[in-house]
């Protein structure tokens, strides 16, 4: 039976999400634009479960942020965590040692992943992050090392004076497995001038990425929403990265990512509603045909939305997480670690069967307290 929308503009796209037809420009405006969020959510689940079934993924993964030290503190004005200098309140600098130490949970609780980004510190050399990254993978070469937004990658080619390929040539011997997603922000230029004047544009971050696909280390990818951007800002953002991937075809999982605004200098505005926050999950997982998942991504939008994230559109839930301070820094409210079973029961009330999966989404099965990846 033909669903019944409430807005008549959804049912050609309805056609087009059947027939697997691309979604235009203003195919996207719509989606943000209309009042029947149930029916661009509905939309949005014929397509997550074309390509997932009823699966939900998640992992055991940790986070640990080497630096909150970056030469951008000034000019990023959505941020929460970057300090001027070590000197400055709340800022840190990790050593190898030091993260290693913090790493050890990751042998101990079984984490199949560990998520490392931090600031464009002006004084750690190159060979810190060489030094980090074998150091890791020779204690734990089993855990898969996913480090370093792309404007970290910049900022380590400009220290190293190397190219860009080169840069990430020497981070993917040295033990770099992927890259997260992150200094994405929002692609637009006006826009971007405006929140995070200095960073590198649109078109560097995306040229970074098809760089490391072409080089075999595959990424995510985000959007920053929420803040002073458009609903055309959006709809841009999403095209620029579906044409990238297009042809590179590296990315894994697309994040949306809800602006907070505490302790940020966009203070003033306010935090995202639940609305936005399904309907960017909805309309990502519409707009990226090419993506293989969309991510729920708890830390931000709350355990209680993510859940329900999970019948419009996303199929991860992302993981336990362990010491997560980019988003708290700004003020999210959500735990900083949950545990694997809660993730389970969360899935599991949402219809949903669990899947836990590492990086590449390769499923994993437990013994005891070992783990491996199964065949495929």
């Amino acid at each position: 039976m033909r669903p019944q929308f409430s807005d008549n503009r959804l049912e050609p796209i309805h056609d087009k999400v059947l027939s697997e037809e691309r979604l235009s420009f203003d195919d996207g405006q719509i989606l943000y634009e209309s009042p029947d969020l149930i029916g661009v959510g509905y939309l949005a689940n014929i397509v997550r479960e074309r390509k997932n079934g009823n699966t939900a993924y998640f992992n055991m993964n940790q986070h640990i942020d080497y630096t909150n030290v970056c030469i951008l503190h000034a000019r990023c004005h959505f941020c929460a965590f970057a300090r001027k200098d070590i000197e400055t309140e709340g800022a840190w600098e990790l050593s190898v040692d030091d993260f290693l130490a913090k790493a050890m949970y990751s042998i101990e609780q079984g984490c199949t992943e560990i998520h490392s980004v931090g600031g464009h510190h002006p004084n750690l050399p190159f060979d810190y992050y060489l030094r980090l990254l074998r150091t890791l993978k020779e204690q734990m070469p089993q855990v898969h090392l996913k480090f370093f937004t792309a404007s970290e990658i910049h900022h380590l080619a400009r220290i190293s004076k190397l190219s860009i390929k080169d840069t990430l040539e020497a981070l993917h011997e040295a033990g770099l497995d992927s890259m997260p997603g992150g200094g994405a922000e929002i692609f637009a230029p006006e826009t971007r001038d405006k929140i995070c004047r200095g960073k590198i544009s649109a078109e560097v971050w995306l040229d970074i990425h098809c760089q490391a696909h072409e080089l075999g280390i595959p990424s995510n990818a985000t959007m920053l929403y929420g803040h002073i951007e458009t609903t055309e800002d959006r709809v841009d953002h999403l095209i620029r990265l579906r044409e990238t991937q297009d042809k590179s075809g590296g990315f894994i999982t697309f994040i949306p990512l809800a602006f907070h605004p505490e302790n940020t200098r966009l203070g003033h505005l306010p935090s995202t509603s639940g609305i936005t926050d399904l309907r960017n999950i909805a309309v990502s997982r519409l707009m990226l045909d090419n993506f293989p998942h969309i991510r729920a991504y708890w830390i931000m939008v709350g355990l209680k939305m993510a859940q329900i994230g999970l019948n419009f559109g996303a199929d991860d839930i992302h993981g336990t997480v362990t010491e997560e301070k980019i988003t708290h820094m700004a003020g999210a409210k959500t735990p900083q670690v949950i545990t694997a079973d809660e993730i389970k029961r969360l899935i599991c009330e949402a219809g949903r069967v669990p899947v836990e999966r590492d990086t590449l989404y390769n499923e994993i099965i437990r013994k005891g307290n070992k783990w491996y990846r199964k065949a495929a």
